[in-house]
């Protein structure tokens, strides 16, 4: 046997018994390569397995906060209030910019800001009825409020203005030609079922001579949802509540109320006081700082899913100005006013007294009402 095959037989007798190689060239034994090529191949399966994992969750992640955007934007609906009314109307405020300007971001407006408020109330539907609603078929806007925010943000008025006071409604244009007749001695509310959110607008810059920079309306029904996505909100009322028509039974003291009774309390009015329209403005009133100390205190951020429920239900429930119809504008808008608290917001109704055409009816209080009108520009 020549010394190749007595190397080679060696060799085979070595791999036989289970002994480890030893190259020619070293004294230092290595482990079999095909050991070591089985190992790595299930470690690099592993990795791989592992990566393809995060990639999905990467891209799920990514598609499902881009859905979430687009639905929310999708949500919101707007009014082209500034095209439709043009350039006669009151001056626009002049904004200032805070912060530092950034390459990526552009800082937040701190200028005053005035914006009409208007709460919807659809009276149909089996929805409506089941939340307290009335019985006669329509839209009305039965909560009007101008919302000033002070120069810096930080501190607000809140003005109501009663559903019942009889208005000049000058003539708005509509958004399938031609324009509706100018009214003398109406009521506030005709102006939103006569000519929608531009006649509303245009009224309310009419009566105060005041520009309203944007316009927020809140539909009832989606009201309820987002009091509910907030976990509810809590309430004090100083008397007893009895009313037939919202269907809500409170015994004076604090409550805490889920959306529907939200909603009843937002639209009662001859359960309490004397049953006028002033007396439900008193609890609108209360309600709205309730809901800002509820949104204060409720952690969103550490929630996504809240957040999106929360998020939802708001979208879901305005109609805005085109220039807060995108979700980045309204973002940018609530930023602006983070330091608003309920201690730092005053409410207060537009002085009125009883017609003398009608006492059922209430006309502004001069010249109370021309120097609150002032103190918003």
């Amino acid at each position: 046997m020549s010394g190749e095959d007595e190397r080679g037989a060696g060799d085979g007798d070595a791999a036989r018994r289970g002994e480890e190689r030893r190259p020619r060239w070293s004294g230092w034994p290595v482990r079999p390569v095909r050991l070591a090529r089985s190992g790595w191949s299930g470690r690099s399966r592993l990795f791989k397995a592992a990566g393809v994992a995060v990639g999905c969750a990467l891209v799920v992640s990514v598609a499902g906060a881009a859905w979430a955007y687009w639905q929310l934007n999708h949500n919101i609906k707007s009014v082209d209030i500034d095209s439709a009314l043009g350039d006669d109307r009151p001056p626009r405020a002049m904004t200032t910019p805070t912060g530092t300007v950034t390459a990526s971001a552009s800082p937040l407006p701190s200028g005053a800001l005035n914006i009409l408020v208007l709460g919807s109330d659809s009276r149909g539907g089996e929805r409506n009825k089941e939340l307290g609603g009335g019985s006669s078929e329509g839209a009305r806007s039965d909560t009007a409020m101008i919302v000033h925010v002070d120069e810096g943000r930080s501190e607000a008025t809140v003005v109501s203005i009663p559903r019942d006071t009889l208005v000049t409604r000058p003539s708005c244009p509509q958004s399938s030609g031609g324009s509706t007749p100018m009214a003398y001695s109406v009521m506030f509310n005709s102006a939103y079922s006569t000519g929608g959110p531009v006649c509303a607008v245009k009224t309310v810059e009419t009566m105060t001579n005041v520009r309203m920079d944007h316009y927020i309306e809140i539909d009832f029904a989606g009201f309820a949802d987002l009091v509910d996505a907030l976990g509810g909100v809590t309430v004090t009322t100083d008397e007893d509540i009895s009313d037939e028509d919202s269907h809500l039974e409170l015994e004076a003291g604090t409550h805490h109320l889920d959306g529907t009774q939200a909603l009843a309390f937002a639209r009662t009015r001859h359960g309490i006081g004397d049953g006028s329209d002033l007396g439900r403005i008193g609890l609108q009133q209360k309600l709205v700082k309730a809901l800002l100390d509820q949104v204060s205190s409720t952690d969103l951020l550490a929630s996504p899913t809240r957040l999106y429920t929360v998020a939802d239900a708001l979208t879901s429930s305005l109609t805005t100005d085109t220039g807060l119809n995108s979700l980045s504008e309204l973002v940018d808008l609530g930023q602006s006013l983070r330091s608003l608290s309920s201690t730092s917001m005053e409410t207060v109704t537009m002085p009125v007294i009883p017609a003398l055409s009608d006492p059922n009816r209430v006309v502004a209080e001069e010249p109370e009402a021309a120097e609150l009108w002032e103190s918003l520009k």
